[in-house]
């Protein structure tokens, strides 16, 4: 049993991006808030050969003070098979949901590496990589173009979250996301920025404690008035005041992952949406 001292190897494993066994992976480990993990990530394993060397990289894993952890969603069966062969103890994700499906349907699958990942629906990946680029170009109030055509805009104090929440919807979601930063010259006159207010139905307030903003913001500019307590207090302060004068819905990111952040956003996109089709 690990003590919870002790730092956990983890190995996320797959013969594409690495992406789902992250993904899986760490939904796992996050049920384990008092253990401190180690992770490593080896995508793109291709061969029986590159599986054999990833082998090599476990079992020394497994000399150390700690046993690995190892997830592994290898979607081809010679590489899967090959790291199955390591001393550490690897959590096959892949194979455990794929026998199950071919189970249920009665037909095995194709279990090639790039259906795991590949592009799929060419017009849903299109419009995510619209997305993303609407997204990016509209980063921290960086461009006023076409801004009627975002989905959602997200407003918050610097340092707030913004920036990985939006690309987080862009890309996993296909939204196009805007993000504002409130200024000293918005706060001060108690008011979203000028080009935000048409669309207020789309808006969203971001907050955190004053503690996380100053340590986050330390980090970028240490020692400065910028991340000072009463800096980052009357800036949060400020921002309450104007989330609730135009009642935009708020969500606190200090203790929350960007998915959480992502899926509060989302469901009450979705109950907005299902009000407006209610009759009256």
């Amino acid at each position: 049993m690990h003590q919870t001292d002790e730092v956990v190897p983890v190995f996320f494993l797959s013969d594409s991006t690495g992406i789902s066994a992250e993904t899986m992976g760490n939904a796992l480990l996050i049920q384990f808030p008092h253990c401190r993990f180690d992770r490593t990530l080896i995508p793109f394993i291709h061969s029986v050969e590159d599986a054999r060397r990833v082998v090599e990289v476990l079992d020394a894993a497994m000399a150390g003070p700690v046993a690995p952890l190892v997830f592994c969603t290898a979607a081809t069966d010679e590489v899967r098979q090959e790291l199955l062969r390591s001393k550490a103890p690897v959590i096959d994700l892949f194979d455990l949901h794929m026998s199950r499906v071919e189970q249920v349907l009665g037909v095995r699958g194709e279990r090639q590496a790039a259906r795991l990942h590949g592009v799929g629906d060419i017009k849903r990946y299109n419009e995510r990589m619209a997305a993303v680029e609407f997204t990016i170009e509209h980063d921290d109030g960086q461009s006023l173009r076409a801004l009627e055509k975002s989905d959602v805009i997200l407003l918050a104090p610097s340092r707030c979250g913004k920036t990985p929440t939006s690309m987080y919807l862009a890309l996993q979601h296909g939204l196009h996301v805007a993000n504002y930063p409130l200024v000293d010259e918005d706060l001060e006159r108690d008011a979203v920025p000028d080009p935000v207010q048409p669309y207020l139905d789309r808006c969203f307030g971001l907050t955190t404690t004053v503690e996380r903003l100053t340590r986050v913001r330390n980090e970028r500019r240490p020692g400065s008035r910028y991340s000072s307590p009463e800096q980052c207090r009357w800036e949060l302060r400020r921002a309450a005041d104007i989330f609730a004068t135009h009642r935009l819905p708020v969500i606190d990111t200090s203790a929350k992952s960007v998915e959480e952040i992502s899926t509060h956003i989302l469901q009450t996109l979705s109950a907005t949406r299902r009000s407006r089709k209610e009759p009256t």
